[in-house]
């Protein structure tokens, strides 16, 4: 039996800290003249940039947890704590939305004047500070969930918020006071529709599903495939934080494995399917029925082979 890891992820530590301080200040900024003005766009949007704060925090601080060392109650470490925030951080989302889209149905009901070009302005410095914060996390949005979710938000942001400047320069030229909460409303479904997939991803890794850009079927044609392998079984693959991919897995070998094999397959799942920590057990003793001998693999609960 052997196993093999190693995965370092980027320190975003100044991102975070830059993009949490930014969103705040704005958010306070946001609120004082969304209140003064009488826009609800403005305080949806600030509602909306209150979560980004909440979600860069939460994922800020299980970056941190990440980073402890394992303990002998937690074997794993606390890299999980990454995932876990992405969902929280995606729960906190809808339930933000809800509230705006509450608050706009009411606005709809009970009209009230709206500065049109205080939205404007306010609005206007948010689409240059949700584009500087997108872009603190723009380089690790492809191999960190954590950061997908934070760049994904702050882009979204900007496009928001560029949405209410436009619709800050509508109610100033016609005075169309329903198109403070109808943009406050578009605001909520863009986020909500965005955010879906982070929510998916997220409850999907947090049951220990196959990461999506992982191929499960190719992992197990991979393995069988190996030379001296006739059965593969018990394979399982999941991941250990939003960087790392962690893969368990027996292997018949009627001949046996030596190290430069174990290290070679090892080496391959890294390269070919970002598997990070990797535990493989050798059986010599297990039964390979006819399929398995031409190539043929099993799933763990199709398991035909003997404990050694």
């Amino acid at each position: 039996m052997a196993h093999e890891h190693g995965h370092t992820p980027t320190n975003f530590n100044r991102a975070f800290a830059i993009g949490i301080t930014l969103n705040l200040a704005f958010v306070l900024v946001e609120v004082a003249y969304g209140i003064m003005g009488n826009s609800l766009a403005l305080v949806a949007d600030a509602g909306h940039n209150f979560s980004d704060v909440m979600t860069l925090l939460l994922a800020w601080g299980a970056m941190a947890m990440a980073n402890r060392g394992a303990t002998a109650r937690h074997t794993f470490g606390f890299k999980k704590a990454t995932i876990v925030a992405s969902l929280f951080s995606a729960m906190l989302l809808y339930v933000a939305m809800g509230v705006i889209l509450w608050e706009a149905v009411a606005r709809f009901r009970v009209p009230a004047p709206t500065s049109g070009m205080t939205v404007i302005v306010v609005a206007a410095i948010g689409v240059v500070i949700n584009t500087a914060t997108a872009l603190l996390f723009i380089s690790g949005r492809k191999h960190d969930l954590n950061i997908k979710g934070a760049f994904l938000h702050m882009a979204a942001d900007a496009v928001v918020s560029a949405g209410v400047v436009a619709a800050g320069f509508a109610i100033a030229a016609t005075g169309w006071q329903w198109l403070d909460p109808l943009v406050s409303i578009a605001i909520a479904i863009i986020v909500i529709i965005a955010g879906w997939g982070l929510l998916k991803d997220s409850f999907h890794l947090t049951m220990a599903g196959v990461p999506t850009h992982i191929d499960s079927e190719e992992v197990l044609a991979l393995l069988g495939r190996l030379p001296g392998v006739c059965s593969v079984h018990d394979l399982h693959i999941w991941a250990g934080s939003t960087t790392e991919n962690m893969l368990t897995a027996h292997l018949v070998m009627p001949e046996g494995g030596n190290d430069d094999f174990l290290h070679e397959t090892i080496k391959r799942l890294r390269h070919d399917f970002q598997i990070h920590h990797v535990t493989l057990q050798i059986e010599q003793n297990g039964i390979c029925s006819i399929k398995n001998q031409q190539g043929g693999k099993c799933w763990p609960e199709q398991t035909n082979t003997k404990e050694g």
